[in-house]
């Protein structure tokens, strides 16, 4: 509907017909100023103006309030919405909130439209501002003008049926309250049905109402443990059909800028249940006699870039992902299947595009050189990372023995070299084994593995720390802007609370000069095989910042490197698709460069894709304690050997090494001594008998709680306490500043869900 124009001087009739004519006019600019500036209203003027909007509200003509007025049944222009889903085209949908059907009419759903350099980029279960088209050609529309709130308090929980209809919503967290939902709020959910319950604003005696939101699916599902993670965690795992249409309609990439190098035997090295295949490496000696007994290592890299292009579909869903998500019963790729596990795969015998870099490296492993090629390659073998060893050690014969005696052996070779320039520079080498849950063909815990160690996966680690050293150089040397992976080195706070804690240990950590690694190393070698090599190991890692994307460089201290990209990984991380695209963009390799438009957001690129991977490492490890929870939930009663990994003032966060899972010990629970937090000892210690607890301690617990559906579970302390190292004072320190003596009876709540929330902090990913 056109809109007219502000009235002149002499329709400036100031009524109560003329005032409801211009809002009906100009429902956009329908606030006490606009009314004043449109009549002329000034001085005592206003005060008719005023009177007249009363009368009007008091007939009930006239709704709204000081910002904005509004005649009754006429939609609003600006409101409030929340997102709650997409369409097919992967396009958000939102919902009017605080919409009165009684008096607008039936709740419409809106398509949002946001530009791409809008600084908050709105999702699902966020609340936003937004200007309203009911007239746009695709139906009612809005505009995003700012973003409200990120994700709304919904609780995610199980739907339980009662009599009479209607039923309760059982939390997920354990902290949340269970909600009562009325026979007309429960979406046709079934007994057993995963929900996401929205609080209610009616009110009632005992719990609180909630009206199911969503209806998830069933819990008796294969895969239910790891959707509860994603969307407790709002994982995107549903590509919308325009983003898969799309990775259909691609096709194989061109000889267009490349280089064939299709002879040169690239092989894979990956996991022997790996679906897609990113990385492929070779290794030969340098026949250039001014480097004797060098090596030429090559690294070639899937070429993502071509399919994935700027402000296409793939790309904004692949942002929007920021990585792919490994569940031990699913993986949650960045991109669709046509992309990561068929034209990105470097399969064994077929034409692939990729992006390569050739390095050359001297007899002691430092690099003289390197220079990127894109290039289309053909991988000559796809070997298993315990086939390679095998093959090497000479207990397999599972790999072909041309490729062993020319791929292979070279690749060892070079890998020497590289390792005695790793060893040179001395990154932070901490003994932090991973625990692998493998699980049964219903989806359960079969068993936990810890996976063997091999050079094999030492080889392939350092040639893409290598690639990724040469990707950061390269860029630099072109004064092209990307994405760094950067690790700061430590607080000056944090390396004060180290300190503290290694005094007690009678280890020194220097004061004085920039701390390297190396000295980190130092401690962790004193105390390698000793009782306190767990312990010391943790404490260290908790002393150390989390890694994270930015294009500012500011070094990667845990492998002492003084710059360092993400490169290797296109296809599961984004942070790699930027540095790739920032490479064909700087040495002119052809099609699927960085944008202008990319360029001006890394900062905001960064920060997304960094709070991305926090996401992921967050729903991983939820996963993995619901599915341990889950597998010992019928062990009740039963006694295992843990591993003290979190101290709190609430009590012990205990670990079950065969599991790779944690449990909580309150510290009502310890026994009839008074124990106080201390927090330079990470201990909890008794007051009468100075005995306690310590972080790293090896105890015997007994299971008496477990919650699968929290992932929580609830120990017993069965050792006694032990005689603990005096602190310098700091306990002493930690009864006085202590908020209250802990006394049996009284069960404190955890300060976290487990030892890494008390802590502060996750295991960054190199």
């Amino acid at each position: 509907m056109a809109k007219r124009a502000i009235p002149t001087t002499d329709e400036r009739s100031l009524s109560r017909e003329a005032v409801l004519r211009f809002i009906a006019d100009h429902p956009d600019r329908a606030t006490k100023r606009d009314l004043a500036k449109a009549f002329g209203v000034k001085g005592e003027a206003r005060v008719a103006l005023k009177d007249i909007i009363a009368d009007l509200q008091a007939d009930g003509l006239l709704a709204g309030g000081r910002k904005q007025y509004t005649r009754p049944g006429a939609p609003p222009t600006v409101t409030v919405l929340e997102i709650r889903d997409r369409d097919d085209e992967g396009g958000l949908l939102a919902d009017p909130v605080g919409w009165d059907e009684s008096d607008l009419g039936p709740r419409p759903r809106f398509t949002v439209r946001q530009k791409r350099d809008q600084a908050a980029i709105a999702g699902i279960g966020d609340r936003i501002l937004a200007q309203l088209d009911f007239d746009a050609p695709e139906g009612p529309a809005a505009d995003v003008i700012r973003l409200l709130d990120r994700k709304t308090a919904r609780a995610l929980g199980v739907f339980r049926e009662t009599a009479g209809g209607g039923g309760r919503v059982e939390p997920v967290e354990r902290r949340q309250h269970e909600f009562v939902v009325g026979p007309g709020d429960t979406r046709g959910a079934k007994d057993g049905d995963l929900v996401e319950v929205e609080p209610s604003q009616r009110m009632r005696a005992g719990l609180p109402m909630g009206s199911i939101a969503e209806v998830i699916g069933s819990l008796h599902t294969e895969k239910a443990i790891s959707t509860i993670a994603l969307h407790a965690h709002s994982i995107p795992h549903v590509f919308p059909k325009s983003v898969l249409a799309e990775a259909d309609a691609a096709g194989p990439a061109t000889m267009a800028h490349r280089e064939d190098w299709r002879d040169l035997p690239l092989v894979t090295i990956d996991p022997r249940d790996a679906k897609d295949h990113d990385d492929a490496v070779h290794a030969a000696p340098d026949a250039d006699p001014s480097n004797p007994d060098g090596f030429v290592v090559t690294v070639a890299i899937a070429d993502v870039s071509w399919y994935v292009r700027p402000h296409s579909k793939l790309d904004a869903e692949a942002k929007l992902r920021g990585n792919s998500v490994y569940f031990p019963d699913r993986v949650v790729p960045m991109l669709p299947e046509r992309i990561s596990n068929d034209l990105c795969s470097l399969r064994e015998g077929v034409d692939r595009p990729a992006l390569a870099v050739r390095m050359i490296f001297d007899r002691d492993g430092d690099k003289r050189s390197h220079r990127f090629h894109r290039i289309m390659m053909r991988s000559h073998a796809k070997i298993a990372y315990q086939d390679a060893q095998g093959a090497i050690d000479g207990t397999e014969e599972l790999v072909d023995p041309q490729i062993v005696a020319g791929v292979l052996r070279p690749l060892w070779d070079a890998y020497a070299a590289l390792k005695r320039a790793r060893d040179r520079r001395a990154p932070l080498d901490l003994d932090l084994p991973e625990r692998k849950i493998v699980l049964d063909a219903a989806g359960r815990v079969d068993r936990v593995i810890l996976p063997e160690r091999l050079d094999a996966h030492k080889l392939i680690e350092e040639f893409m720390i290598q690639a990724n050293v040469a990707a950061a150089e390269a860029l630099e040397q072109q004064k092209q802007a990307l994405i760094y992976r950067v690790h700061d080195s430590p607080s000056l706070a944090r390396l004060e609370t180290l300190r503290d804690f290694l005094r007690t240990l009678d280890l020194p950590l220097a004061k004085t000069g920039a701390l390297r690694p190396a000295n980190f190393n130092g401690i962790l070698h004193a105390v390698k095989d000793t009782e306190h090599e767990s312990l010391v190991n943790e404490v260290v890692l908790r002393s150390q910042s989390q890694a994270v994307y930015t294009p500012e460089n500011l070094g990667h201290f845990g492998l002492n490197l003084m710059r360092y990209a993400h490169f290797t990984s296109p296809i599961r991380r984004y942070a790699d698709l930027i540095v790739h695209r920032a490479l064909v963009k700087a040495l002119g390799l052809g099609d699927g460069d960085l944008s202008r438009e990319d360029e001006e957001q890394l900062e905001e690129t960064a920060e997304a894709i960094s709070q991305a991977e926090r996401r992921a490492m967050a729903a991983e490890r939820d996963t993995v304690d619901r599915l341990i929870a889950h597998h010992l939930a019928d062990r009740l009663g039963e006694e295992f050997e843990g591993k003290i990994q979190g101290v709190t003032k609430s009590g012990l966060f205990v670990q079950l090494p065969t599991f790779g899972a944690d449990g909580f010990i309150p510290i009502s629970t310890l026994g009839a001594d008074y124990y106080h937090y201390d927090e330079v000892g990470h201990s909890l210690v008794g007051e009468r008998s100075k005995r306690g607890f310590r972080l790293g301690d090896s105890v015997e617990v007994k299971l008496v709680e477990a919650v699968p559906l929290a992932g929580s579970m609830r120990f017993e302390m069965l050792s006694e306490p032990r005689e603990l190292p005096a602190t310098t004072g700091s306990f002493h320190k930690a009864a006085r500043r202590s908020h209250r003596l802990h006394r049996p009876g009284r069960t404190p709540k955890p300060a976290g869900k487990g030892p890494k929330a008390a802590a502060g902090k996750g295991r960054g990913k190199r």
